[in-house]
């Protein structure tokens, strides 16, 4: 699980691998695989670096280092 924070201030945790996509609406906008939108204060990259995290730390692809 990876911490985000929606716009409300609110700190959630996801499942990355449930993430679709990453819209910028202007917000950032999570899409998951279910569909559900969740809107984040987080910028793009900071996603991104914690699914990286996060798959290195759990050793989930070892090519990706």
């Amino acid at each position: 699980m990876i911490e985000v924070l929606r716009l409300d201030g609110k700190r959630v945790w996801i499942n990355p691998h449930q993430i679709e996509l990453i819209e910028m609406n202007p917000d950032v906008t999570l899409v998951m695989l279910s569909g559900k939108k969740i809107i984040l204060r987080n910028s793009p990259e900071e996603i991104i670096d914690k699914i990286i995290t996060y798959r290195k730390r759990i050793g989930a692809f070892k090519n990706e280092d």
